[in-house]
């Protein structure tokens, strides 16, 4: 892709890209340390807690293959869990476990964010392939009309990544909240817990970083 070899793109994203990499590196360290400590519950049990508590017991819990393939998915109403997080006893485990259960709190609660981000992923998944290749394809024929599309589907894809930050933010939060009205856990744990996921939120800004970069540089390469 031609943008790849442009030293103005790199110049404005290298700095997102290479916060990306810190913070990619920053949850393996932060989720390996949180699995020397451990938990007297799994993940599977502290998503189920919390689901209960919240009187969410129609949620189910699933166990998924792959790593940290977690997620919650609200069509089917389930948390689906890796293996390592869903039989896991130690602090990063139940830290990933009770965020995707925050995700299906914010669901049932409606939370704001979560809808509007939920209705922009049609649209990002578009914007994020065929945007960019509409803008090449636009610069490389000089159809400006083509140029125009291209930008406002790539667009979509920096509005759904802005707004995904509050959600996965607040997802977070609701986890700690969670977890600490538990009081099951040792205060090195609640830590180890806090650090994987202020971690997993620094790779959510990263990305989102370099998506409104590519946007800006996008922008800029309309008006040459």
């Amino acid at each position: 892709m031609f943008l790849t070899l442009d030293p103005m793109y790199w110049m404005m994203v290298a700095p997102c890209f290479l916060l990306g990499l810190l913070a990619s590196l920053w949850v393996k360290m932060a989720f390996a340390a949180g699995q020397r400590h451990a938990t007297p519950i799994s993940g599977a049990e502290a998503a189920r807690r919390i689901l209960d508590n919240a009187g969410l017991m129609d949620v189910g819990i699933e166990e998924t293959p792959g790593q940290l393939s977690d997620h919650y998915d609200p069509s089917a109403r389930v948390l689906r869990l890796s293996s390592e997080v869903y039989h896991g006893y130690t602090a990063s485990a139940v830290g990933v476990a009770a965020h995707e259960a925050g995700h299906a709190l914010q669901h049932a609660t409606q939370y704001a964010p979560l809808m509007v981000r939920n209705l922009a992923v049609p649209l990002a998944s578009l914007g994020s392939g065929a945007g960019l290749w509409m803008f090449i394809l636009g610069m490389m024929f000089s159809l400006g009309w083509l140029i125009h599309v291209g930008i406002i589907l790539f667009a979509a894809v920096v509005f759904f990544q802005v707004v995904n930050l509050p959600v996965e933010f607040n997802a977070s939060t609701r986890a700690k909240a969670e977890l600490a009205n538990m009081g099951i856990f040792s205060s090195e744990a609640r830590s180890s817990v806090n650090s994987v996921l202020t971690a997993a939120a620094m790779t959510y800004v990263a990305a989102t970083l370099q998506a409104i970069m590519t946007l800006v540089y996008l922008l800029m390469k309309s008006r040459d």
